[in-house]
């Protein structure tokens, strides 16, 4: 059973693992590797296009936006994007990045409620978000009423449920982990967290196990999200896949390992 101390906010916590001078690339396996990257972007343009084929305009809330990776893909599809940060150094690279394009709106969000804002909105974009979100369901369900009909849900890059994968997936999952952390010198960090997770024992005021709350949880629901999502669209696509930080376990990975990680593009909201 986990054990529970008093935790910072949850905002506190993504803001002390995502400050100034931040690398998001170094450890986010759909930045680094191109295969998954492809698999975002094209995620990315087909889910505007679609939208401004049916509504002739595309407003999209990118929620947990980073350094605005993908905003820029969302924006050269022909999108207007709200992105929203809990971070404030990640929020004021977003603010200076885009700061001449007026099709780009940033949002500091340290309380993670103004996703929630009752503005009208075509699609909502969750790239490597949802696992940090306590209440994901929760807030799938809220973000789906801001939804107009024949808009997009698209999240991606989130860890399979673990109950629900083999031993051999959590086995070749924790082994890549722990030697892409020995390629960085960072074993000894790997290994404690590795300990912990295997203990049940988490430390709430410590972000390497908090921002990434789903080992807490035991990865994310994908076949719950994908229910929840089916009453609202008419289509939903559930994607599996491998995905590691490590290039050449992700090249051997694609090609042998069991899926670890998600991704589901639901279109045209009832």
């Amino acid at each position: 059973m986990m054990e529970t101390l008093s935790r910072p906010p949850i905002g506190h916590l993504q803001e002390r693992a995502h400050g100034d001078g931040h690398d998001y690339v170094k450890g986010s396996p759909h930045i680094r590797h191109h295969r998954i990257r492809e698999r975002v972007i094209s995620g990315v343009h087909n889910l505007v296009g679609k939208v401004i084929e049916r509504n002739g305009q595309c407003r999209v809330l990118e929620v947990g936006a980073g350094h605005g990776t993908f905003t820029d893909h969302l924006v050269a599809a022909g999108a207007k994007v709200e992105v929203t940060e809990m971070s404030a150094p990640s929020a004021a690279v977003l603010r200076h990045r885009f700061r001449n394009n007026p099709h780009v709106t940033v949002i500091h969000d340290p309380e993670g409620r103004e996703i929630f804002r009752p503005e009208p909105l075509d699609a909502v974009v969750c790239i490597s978000v949802l696992h940090h979100i306590p209440d994901y369901l929760g807030a799938v369900e809220h973000l789906i009423q801001r939804i107009s009909p024949g808009g997009v849900f698209f999240s991606i890059q989130d860890p399979l449920w673990y109950p629900r994968r083999s031993g051999l997936s959590m086995k070749l999952d924790h082994g890549a982990y722990l030697l892409w952390r020995l390629g960085q010198g960072e074993l000894r960090r790997g290994l404690a967290t590795r300990v912990r997770r295997l203990r049940g024992r988490y430390d709430e005021t410590n972000e390497a196990d908090m921002s990434e709350y789903h080992v807490v949880r035991q990865g994310v629901d994908e076949v719950a999200l994908q229910r929840l999502l089916a009453t609202e669209f008419h289509d939903v696509e559930l994607q599996r896949y491998w995905s590691t930080q490590s290039g050449v376990l992700q090249a051997l990975g694609e090609r042998f390992a069991p899926a670890t990680t998600f991704g589901l593009f639901a279109r045209n909201r009832c």
